[in-house]
């Protein structure tokens, strides 16, 4: 079936806000990439913030359900799956668009912590934890829950030492780099805890 007016626009906004920010995005931009009209834009959505609640829903169901694959085919070991989930954000680091996470600059332009914005973005960063918890109970971690917030925090540093270090150009550092002391830590710290 193919994808509805309001499926498209949400999968426009989603590359544009990835690709140029959430303030420095205007609609115009939006329609323009998705060739659709204001008025059809309106029939959907009352405002450019629902249209990004929108956009950061989708990426999120699109960024989990490439992940929870990756590491799901990688392995039938949940603690093969953990690392799959350190190869799998290595890959997307190396992504010629890569941008960082779209959740974590969302939380960056909106400050106010109540916003929907915030609130879509930490629901994310939630399921990314209840996803490796569910790998640590699977693997018999001594503390499930405080190993996948352990291993959460080393992602969360990765993606970031990759979006604000490694894509600096003329930077020593690379991508590669990044995830592969990454997934070292999280190598340790899963053996650690068995």
């Amino acid at each position: 079936m193919p994808p509805s007016r309001r499926d498209e626009l949400i999968e426009a906004a989603m590359r544009v806000f990835y690709r140029n920010g959430f303030h420095n995005t205007g609609l115009d931009l939006i329609l323009s990439e998705s060739g659709i009209s204001r008025m059809t834009l309106y029939n959907h959505f009352k405002s450019k913030d629902e249209l990004i609640v929108a956009a950061l829903r989708r990426r999120d169901e699109v960024f989990r359900n490439s992940m929870m694959k990756w590491a799901e085919e990688a392995s039938a070991d949940p603690r093969e799956r953990v690392l799959a989930v350190f190869d799998w954000h290595g890959r997307w680091f190396a992504e010629e668009g890569f941008s960082g996470c779209m959740f974590i600059n969302a939380t960056a332009e909106y400050g106010d912590s109540g916003s929907p914005m915030r609130r879509v973005s930490a629901e994310h960063k939630l399921e990314i934890v209840r996803y490796l918890r569910g790998l640590c109970e699977a693997m018999g971690a001594k503390d499930p829950g405080e190993l996948a917030e352990r291993l959460n925090l080393v992602l969360e540093g990765s993606i970031v030492n990759a979006q604000v270090v490694a894509r600096v150009d003329n930077n020593a550092l690379t991508t590669g780099e990044v995830i592969a002391r990454a997934r070292a830590m999280a190598e340790d710290l899963v053996s650690a805890a068995l």
